[in-house]
């Protein structure tokens, strides 16, 4: 499988290349944000108002870091179920998000948005998050700080791993893996 090196934010050109399996280090800023921080960017959207970032081109990560111990950067800080995220994603998407990272899979609607818009779904792996927070050089909160660990984190990530599972194309890494080790 071919292995890229990413930088945040995406362009149409790094996505274009990008194949359902293929491993993919990203760098630069990206944005965590679970079910409450997405519920409040999606009312901003609603109303029209500015987003707390700019989301054209970036990355959002579904996960809420834990706090950091003494001495570290962040706490660990691993993939959440993707799914919960779907009926709030393609307001996102319309404002130019480009990537997104989680577990488990995305419903056909969103597999089909992200052909539209031209962004990808990745899957950083679960169970990992101690090892992840590594990749986190810098962490702020961005916004909603009253939503704790739930708030949208602002990190510099360096060589961050993830596969792509649903890319431009259609592709689908899930549905890949199920029909090559199925037996007729």
């Amino acid at each position: 499988m071919p292995e890229y090196t990413l930088y945040t934010p995406l362009k149409d050109d790094d996505i274009t290349k990008l194949k359902a399996g293929d491993r993919v280090n990203i760098n630069g800023t990206i944005f965590t944000a679970r079910d409450a921080a997405h519920k409040k960017l999606v009312e901003l959207i609603d109303k029209g108002e500015e987003l707390p970032f700019d989301i054209r081109g970036q990355v959002i990560y579904y996960a809420g870091p834990a706090p950091a111990k003494p001495g570290y950067v962040i706490g660990p800080v691993g993939p959440t179920t993707s799914g919960r995220m779907d009926s709030l994603t393609v307001p996102l998407l319309e404002k130019g998000l480009k990537g997104m990272i989680g577990k488990g899979t995305r419903s056909d609607e969103i597999k089909k948005e992200l052909m539209s818009h031209r962004a990808v779904y990745f899957a950083a792996v679960g169970g990992a998050a101690a090892l992840l927070s590594r990749k986190v050089k810098k962490a702020r909160v961005a916004a909603y700080p009253e939503l704790g660990p739930e708030a949208v984190f602002e990190l510099e990530v360096k060589d961050f791993p993830v596969f792509v599972v649903n890319d431009i194309y259609g592709n689908d890494l899930y549905q890949q893996g199920v029909s090559e080790y199925s037996r007729e």
